[in-house]
């Protein structure tokens, strides 16, 4: 029996900036463990090419996702460029009682309703080495146009400095450094005495041979 199978499944929620390597990191995260599963947002904006309903996001009708919110099914929720994007309490709970660990990628402002609303959650956030290195690799992708990245820089200053409430700070200045710290991470709360204090039952359980 693994340990996932006798405690409560873990959140991991992971937030960043854009162009600190969130997404590559998060998904090497996921190839690391075999037993840790990506949350699936839910979201209005239509799909795109290669993206599919139920792997990438549930992808839903804006009444659909305001019935949601009105019902107060999500856990968070977010508008993004005129679309709508959130989180579903039964996955959370269901993956909880299950043992099952989710890693949830997240925008601050998701995150930050998330530590109100779900505080049981571990949340890391990754920074870049520094904010000449940050524009350096948003200009490195390009992808997007000069407002964009400006505006996305403007982000990243209002991001950097409240993500002093979150659990963990891990920066992303040599890829693979960050990648084991964040192994290290999940590695370690997995671990934590407040998780798993039911393996200690064999030990202190009176007259069982």
């Amino acid at each position: 029996m693994s340990n996932s199978d006798c405690r409560d499944g873990i959140l991991f929620v992971i937030s960043a900036p854009s162009g600190a390597g969130k997404t590559s990191l998060c998904r090497e995260l996921i190839d690391s463990f075999s037993d840790l599963r990506q949350s699936i947002s839910f979201a209005t904006r239509a799909k795109r090419g290669g993206e599919q309903d139920g792997v990438d996001y549930h992808f839903v009708s804006t009444d659909a996702f305001q019935k949601m919110i009105d019902q107060q099914q999500l856990v968070e929720w977010a508008e993004v460029h005129g679309n709508m994007y959130g989180t579903s309490l039964a996955t959370l709970t269901v993956a909880a009682e299950g043992g099952t660990d989710l890693l949830l990628d997240i925008d601050c402002q998701g995150a930050a309703q998330l530590k109100k609303n779900y505080q049981q959650a571990v949340f890391i956030f990754i920074l870049p080495p520094d904010y000449i290195e940050l524009e350096k690799r948003l200009r490195g992708r390009g992808t997007d146009d000069e407002a964009v990245i400006l505006r996305r820089m403007k982000n990243a200053e209002k991001e950097i400095p409240a993500a002093r409430w979150y659990d963990y700070l891990v920066v992303n200045d040599d890829f693979e450094s960050a990648r084991q710290q964040l192994i290290a991470i999940v590695t370690a709360e997995r671990c934590r005495s407040l998780r798993t204090a039911n393996l200690l039952d064999k030990f202190t359980a009176k007259g069982d041979k």
